[in-house]
């Protein structure tokens, strides 16, 4: 069998009485790309810091490259960008990167690493002069000026308008496969749904998720918005209703979001025939991860 790119087994992280990860065992092959979704604090950034060394587990294994994860950073085969970090001041971007490429045993010919981040243009302009936008172009071209095996991205296009994105993850791409591999987190749907061969969706620090984006859409479609005019039919009784995930209110419009739209449509004109204006909207990724995120196996 292959080896994993990075092994996670049973990993449980906690920072005083809260548990930010519990229990994840979590496996991405060589030439995956994997993304991780989740709410604010549902674990994303405690898990790729796990894997990246910066934090230890409290319990369980993490592995990368088949060894510990600082080894496998010290032998330059993983880069990274943080969700938090700064770049030097008074540098060009040129210069950072070469500096940077001195730091690996096998790094990527100068003109590729400024390649990988759109950089040529920019390459003389000092970094402190960059948009927020250009100065995560260079940290990605930091990240893989050692030309690693394994590419670690915390919300990396969050400071990107939507063409910056879309170029940026087709520098990734580019560089992602042939065996190397990507774990990302990301708030963008749509990035999950365009790069990711996986999509694991983290919820309270727990996994409740980790399929294919086709696959979670498929779940996602599933379900429902079922949209209704009401009088005074208890809420509670909606709650209640067979499938039925949560209830929203709104300017006298029930909606319930449920996961078997057709069973739950025939319980409710079974049990409350007097609702008006009926209409039921499908689901996709969106609504999937909105049905999980909540969630705690």
């Amino acid at each position: 069998m292959v080896e994993p790119m990075v092994s996670l087994r049973r990993v449980t992280r906690r920072f005083g009485d809260r548990v930010a990860v519990e229990d994840l065992t979590l496996d991405v092959a060589p030439g995956e790309a994997v993304a991780l979704l989740g709410a604010n604090g549902a674990g994303k950034t405690t898990t790729l810091e796990l894997l990246l060394g910066l934090l230890r587990p409290d319990e369980g294994v993490v592995r990368v490259l088949g060894t510990t994860p600082r080894a496998a950073i010290g032998s330059g085969a993983v880069g990274a960008m943080l969700q938090v970090s700064g770049l030097p001041s008074r540098a060009t971007v040129t210069e950072l990167v070469a500096l940077t490429r001195r730091l690996h045993p096998r790094p990527l010919p100068l003109a590729e690493a400024l390649a990988v981040g759109d950089l040529e243009a920019i390459a003389g302009r000092w970094v402190e002069d960059l948009s927020g936008g250009e100065q995560q172009r260079v940290r990605l071209a930091l990240a893989l000026a050692g030309g690693p095996r394994l590419l670690v991205l915390d919300e990396p296009t969050a400071a990107m308008d939507l063409p910056s994105r879309r170029s940026f993850w087709g520098r990734v791409r580019e560089y992602v496969g042939a065996g190397r591999s990507i774990v990302f987190a990301t708030h963008q749907l749509e990035e999950a749904d365009d790069v990711a061969d996986r999509v694991v969706v983290l919820s309270k620090g727990r996994l409740v998720a980790d399929a294919s984006p086709d696959a979670l859409g498929a779940a996602g479609s599933k379900a429902a918005a079922v949209c209704f005019k009401a009088g005074r039919i208890p809420l509670e009784a909606l709650a209640r209703l067979p499938a039925v995930e949560r209830v929203e209110v709104e300017r006298g419009h029930i909606t319930l979001h449920t996961i078997d739209a057709e069973r739950t449509v025939r319980v409710l004109l079974e049990r409350f025939p007097e609702v008006a204006d009926l209409s039921v909207a499908r689901g996709g990724l969106e609504d999937a991860f909105l049905a999980l995120a909540d969630k705690v196996v």
